[in-house]
């Protein structure tokens, strides 16, 4: 299917009067776009825009981070409380959690309007990721059967607008609602997480005695070739390893030894095992 087929068939399924900007950075695609709405809409051509601005559209308008932040494992909601989605083999779990959330010193009414909150968060989340199958939420435990039918409808009113077919059981004395969803498309994936540096994915990083050994080596190297005057940056973390102690820390057993003017420096841009040496002129010395 084309771009243009693409475009033309989501508005045409997606298209309402909540319409009010629709932004398009090809050429060619927004001009289909205006006349697509054009015929259809004519009342709203005006609210199709070129986006002619340089870089990216979705950084432009942070679409970018509400991706990651929208399909990360953990869904933070505005009042403190969070979501935890996990995905395994045979269904999707979703745990509520209420955070740091407290309207009232009463625990049931907390509850209650935690779970609503998530609710329309987790029916919001169940469209935009296109989540399929079984479904288990487990909401905050809530002792009152009233508070559970009142929850249980506010979902059913917040999926009312999913196009997908879907059920919803009552929620159990456990507090858990099972949910089926007939999934719309291929199964999405977005991966939010990032490769560690310190470790590159590994989850193990070198112990501090071969790290020291290790900067020991480079500044042994460094004295050879007649740097007399010398800048370690590190990690915080590291820093206090090296400058602990009030007779005799590693820095100073360094100065020492090499009989050299060697200043320490913290930097908490520096993942843990990350180090560098600058030269009396505060420039880098490149290994």
């Amino acid at each position: 299917m084309s771009e243009q087929n693409k475009t033309t068939s989501i508005l045409r399924d997606l298209l309402s009067e909540d319409f009010n900007r629709i932004v398009v950075n090809d050429k060619v695609i927004y001009a289909d776009t205006h006349a697509y709405i054009q015929r259809i809409a004519p009342d709203k051509a005006d609210i199709v825009t070129h986006y002619t601005t340089p870089g990216a559209i979705f950084d432009h308008f942070g679409i970018t981070k509400q991706v990651k932040s929208a399909f990360g494992k953990t869904v933070n909601l505005p009042s403190g409380a969070y979501l935890i989605i996990e995905h395994t083999e045979a269904l999707h779990v979703i745990d509520v959690n209420s955070g740091y959330k407290s309207v009232s010193n009463n625990q049931e009414e907390n509850a209650l309007e935690t779970n609503l909150e998530a609710a329309e968060e987790i029916a919001r989340q169940l469209r935009l990721r296109d989540i399929g199958g079984i479904i288990v939420i487990d909401f905050i435990d809530m002792k009152l059967p009233d508070n559970k039918r009142k929850v249980h409808e506010a979902m059913e009113g917040f999926m009312k607008t999913d196009r997908a077919r879907h059920s919803l059981l009552p929620i159990s004395k456990f507090g858990i609602l099972q949910v089926t969803r007939q999934r719309m498309r291929p199964e999405m994936n977005i991966n939010t997480s990032e490769v560690c540096p310190a470790c590159n994915g590994t989850g193990k990083i070198t112990s501090t005695l071969i790290l020291e050994d290790e900067i020991q080596k480079r500044l042994n190297y460094l004295v050879t070739h007649t740097h007399k005057s010398l800048t370690l940056a590190v990690h915080p973390i590291v820093y206090s390893h090296l400058t602990k102690g009030f007779f005799n820390p590693i820095i100073k057993q360094w100065k020492r030894k090499y009989k050299i003017n060697l200043k320490t420096q913290a930097n908490h841009n520096y993942h843990i095992i990350e180090f560098r040496f600058f030269n009396e002129h505060e420039e880098e010395i490149k290994f």
